[in-house]
């Protein structure tokens, strides 16, 4: 009995096929730096799935201070030996060679370590500009750029509560009558309070919504280099999701498509696509 039970065992399933990523060659130093480490063997579904995850655990204001993953975009949370790379040792090679890529590269890495994102993405630039086919550097580029705008998100969020909070003290404010309104007016305290709150609003979702923009840019650029990677159009069409950039969002999932008709996330980005053009829509229909 026991050994025709074992005849009838369903055999393993066989795992579903990848979509095939065009071959790129790093250049030495580039492999080491946070966002590629992560992004290493990672299929497009779970990138996916991270950035959404990441958006949804900011949305909801979990975690404001060590927040675990708002920690990790921002290159607070590293992997290995806590010994890395001199920003000192770093900016003494630059004086030396102001066109040094390799130390740019090292000064970015340095950065990163610290947690400085701005810093991080002015000395990859500069990279950037001296390796211009650098793949891998464009993709940290990017990545820290979405960082940037995932912090900025979070600040958006607490601004908004503070501006609620200013709205709730108008409404439960004391009653006055029609001609008590009239001499006193609005209380100048509340509506100083409300409209500080909401420039704060709109000044961060400003910067938001920038850093969104410069990453879509340099996924952009990345795709022009890497034309043949269904995982770069993907991030693509997610990071211009962020930036509210429609067509690009739209024509980025379709090219995704293209190059890996077949892969698990494929059902997903259709939805998606479905789901842009029916907001875009005037009837609401796509």
């Amino acid at each position: 009995m026991a050994r025709g039970a074992a005849k009838q065992r369903a055999a393993p399933a066989k795992p579903a096929p990848k979509a095939k990523t065009a071959a790129r060659r790093r250049t030495t130093g580039e492999e080491d730096m946070f966002f590629m480490r992560l992004r290493r063997g990672t299929k497009p579904i779970f990138i996916f799935l991270a950035l959404i995850f990441a958006a949804s655990f900011v949305f909801l204001g979990v975690g404001s201070g060590s927040s675990g993953i708002g920690d990790l975009l921002r290159g607070n949370i590293h992997f290995g030996g806590s010994s890395g790379p001199s920003i000192g040792k770093a900016q003494d090679k630059i004086k030396k060679n102001p066109n040094d890529a390799a130390a740019y590269l090292e000064l970015t890495k340095a950065y990163e370590a610290k947690g400085r994102t701005d810093d991080a993405i002015g000395s990859l630039t500069r990279y950037v500009v001296l390796r211009p086919r650098a793949a891998s550097a464009l993709q940290e580029l990017a990545g820290l750029y979405l960082a940037k705008g995932e912090t900025y998100r979070q600040q958006v969020q607490l601004a908004q509560l503070d501006a609620q909070d200013a709205s709730l003290g108008t409404i439960f404010a004391p009653a006055t009558t029609p001609k008590l309104s009239q001499i006193v007016g609005q209380d100048p305290i509340t509506q100083a309070l409300s409209t500080k709150a909401q420039t704060e609003v709109s000044g961060v979702y400003s910067k938001m919504q920038s850093a969104y923009a410069k990453a879509t840019a340099a996924y952009k650029t990345l795709a022009k280099a890497t034309p043949r990677d269904p995982n770069v159009q993907l991030q693509l069409a997610q990071s211009a999701e962020s930036a509210n950039d429609t067509p690009t969002a739209v024509a980025a999932y379709k090219k995704f498509l293209k190059l890996a008709p077949d892969d698990n996330s494929a059902p997903y980005v259709k939805q998606k696509i479905k789901t842009i053009q029916a907001q875009l829509s005037p009837s609401g229909q796509g």
